[in-house]
């Protein structure tokens, strides 16, 4: 993710771990933290709930309840408010710092937003949105990437009509979230829902016949659903098309398979389901951000 020049023209570098530079709205502030030196066990606290996203470079995380774990970018976290980070800083140096994007939300904004959710979108199990399991750690999609660049630039640009533009942004990002919950939640649990959830058991179908070609028409006729309708609901609660999310689980089991030197490239994504290596080759780019060589080779040389 690129900081526009206006950050750079309006921060203050005054310490070298977790320099922040801040920016305020109603209910929502944007804050980008740097760091240019070597640290441990830093210690960051926000009193609302927080979206973190990392920019640039590695962090490790200690967080209560959690095993520690490394957060890099492309990577984001929801945090509940007084959660207290600790937060080592292993890379960092005076010419390449570790950047973080901080996104504080008032509970307010996100109960708003929820409440709009249930009553235009409402889930095919009958259950409510509700705020997101905190400590959430994920990859960032296309969707949500976009809205963070987008909400990087609003936050530096000096518009009169700003806070609106943020306004939309957010309740956006509210929801995308929520549903990258929802989808990480079902395709963990997809084995022990199936029975009592029509998308956990057409997810955990997905993943039965992974390796084989799989229409959105044969999905729609295991949920006893229209393809029109099964599409629209899947869409709706999981964030992504049924061809999105078969791609994600495919490169997901791609990544696994490339962690294994016994397997060749061909007989990876042969064994995912993609029925040509250019298209596989597209796809993992798109999701890793790297060739399935380069990956491969750099998981090799660790």
């Amino acid at each position: 993710m690129q900081l526009p020049k206006s950050f750079y023209e309006s921060r203050r570098l005054t310490t070298l771990v977790e320099n922040y530079t801040s920016y305020t709205m109603d209910e929502v502030a944007m804050h980008v933290f740097e760091t240019h030196k070597i640290a441990q066990q830093v210690h960051l606290q926000f009193n609302t709930p927080v979206l973190a996203s990392m920019l640039q470079g590695k962090k490790i995380m200690h967080l209560r309840d959690k095993q520690s774990f490394d957060f890099l970018p492309g990577e984001s976290l929801i945090l509940p408010a007084n959660e207290l980070m600790r937060i080592d800083f292993p890379e960092a140096k005076t010419d390449n710092a570790t950047r973080c994007l901080a996104m504080e939300i008032s509970e307010e904004r996100i109960a708003r937003v929820v409440q709009r959710m249930n009553e235009q979108m409402q889930r095919t199990d009958g259950r409510e949105w509700n705020l997101m399991d905190y400590n959430f750690h994920f990859t960032n999609d296309g969707g949500i990437y976009q809205i963070l660049q987008r909400l990087v630039y609003l936050f530096t640009e000096n518009h009169p009509s700003k806070e609106l533009f943020v306004t939309n942004m957010v309740q956006e990002l509210i929801i995308r979230i929520l549903q990258a919950n929802s989808r990480k939640a079902y395709s963990a649990q997809s084995k022990s829902l199936a029975s009592t959830h029509k998308l956990a058991y057409v997810i955990e179908y997905i993943k039965e016949n992974i390796q084989r070609p799989i229409s959105n028409e044969e999905l729609a006729a295991k949920a006893y659903m229209s393809t029109s309708n099964f599409y629209k609901v899947f869409k709706n609660e999981m964030g992504c098309s049924p061809v999105e999310f078969i791609n994600q689980e495919r490169i997901t089991k791609a990544t696994q398979l490339l962690q294994n030197p016994d397997f060749n490239l061909t007989e990876v994504f042969m064994a995912c389901g993609f029925t040509n290596r250019s298209y596989f080759n597209r796809v993992f780019k798109r999701t890793k951000n790297s060739t399935p060589k380069a990956y491969r080779d750099r998981f090799m040389a660790l």
